[in-house]
């Protein structure tokens, strides 16, 4: 029995830490099969399940699994990133962009941080200005994509 025991808490829970490697690909859309984040080719990774490292649905399909294994799983735009939102790309006025962004020199697909007035931060990327207003797209880079995720688990606490 403690050899069970032993075992099971090698497995993935809802809470575990997990040292691992990964690689997150595009399944679907714009850029399928480009990969948007690697770590088998450097250091692994150290996720805390549940305090927000990844959305939920990227991390439920680790759980369960157990130290050592390696395994790869495809997730829809809904368990991973939402959907695009078109709400989510607006145009701002370039004196608001020199207020909470401090600059208005910005190049299509530069990934630019605002200051919110109550403190929090927000970032969106830039797509295009004219003479008076800049468009930016608030929507998170990977959603509307489909996921391919591959995975190596080297330890769980």
């Amino acid at each position: 029995m403690s050899s069970a025991s032993s075992d099971s808490s090698l497995l993935i829970r809802e809470d575990s830490y997990v040292t691992l490697h990964y690689r997150i690909s595009l399944a679907s859309g714009a850029g399928e099969g480009e990969v948007f984040a690697d770590t088998f080719t450097g250091r692994p990774a150290t996720l805390q399940l549940g305090a927000g490292q990844w959305a939920p649905g990227m991390e439920g399909p680790l759980v369960g699994h157990a130290e050592g294994e390696r395994f790869s799983y495809t997730l829809a735009p809904v368990h991973a990133y939402g959907d695009r939102n078109p709400e989510l790309i607006q145009r701002v006025t370039l004196a608001m962009l020199r207020e909470h962004a401090g600059d208005e020199n910005f190049e299509p697909g530069d990934l630019v941080e605002f200051q919110a007035p109550n403190g929090a931060k927000y970032s969106g990327i830039f797509k295009e200005k004219d003479a008076t207003t800049a468009v930016f797209d608030f929507n998170h880079p990977l959603a509307g994509h489909a996921l391919q995720i591959d995975v190596a688990i080297l330890g769980v606490m």
